[in-house]
């Protein structure tokens, strides 16, 4: 078990992104580049203070035998002044009370981590992509859902947050 702030993963390995591709993974049809290197070793204190000293990118997989505690939504874009009081907002019109919002490494990203218990892949799509599709209808796409069932499980990593906002 990991604890980073108020969340909580239960993994096996850990990401560390490079500056170069790590490798070429294949899937559904289409090709992606990994900048993140998967360490299969259990994340360390250490590696945790080199992450928030900003000496390492570190992520970690959302999907454990193809089920997720967190759904999340990790914005990079120039109006998270915007973002964050709409996804409040929607949040608060779902009924959902359970979640935390996180500053990336740079100020203009922002994660926020929706609890869940024990989705499936599946069903986690669907939830996370129906509260994208509610802010897609107040401002311009300019963040990804997680976990997704279109990526590969590499690819269904969430890097770890710096802060709390």
């Amino acid at each position: 078990m990991v604890d980073i702030f108020d969340l909580t993963f239960d993994v096996e390995c850990y990401y560390i992104k490079r500056h170069k591709i790590v490798e070429k993974i294949i899937f559904d049809n289409r090709t992606f580049y990994a900048k993140f290197e998967k360490i299969e070793e259990p994340l360390t204190p250490l590696v945790v203070k080199q992450h928030l000293n900003k000496q390492y990118t570190i992520a970690l997989p959302l999907l454990k035998n193809n089920v997720t505690n967190y759904l999340v939504l990790d914005y990079k874009g120039q109006e998270s002044f915007r973002f964050i009081p709409l996804v409040k907002h929607i949040l608060k019109t779902l009924h959902i009370e359970k979640y935390a919002i996180y500053q990336g490494k740079e100020e203009k990203k922002v994660q926020v981590f929706i609890t869940v218990d024990q989705l499936s892949l599946e069903e986690a799509t669907q939830e996370i992509n129906s509260i994208s599709d509610l802010l897609k209808t107040k401002m311009s796409k300019q963040w990804k859902c997680l976990p997704s069932s279109l990526l590969p499980s590499d690819y269904n990593i969430v890097t770890l947050p710096y802060r709390i906002l």
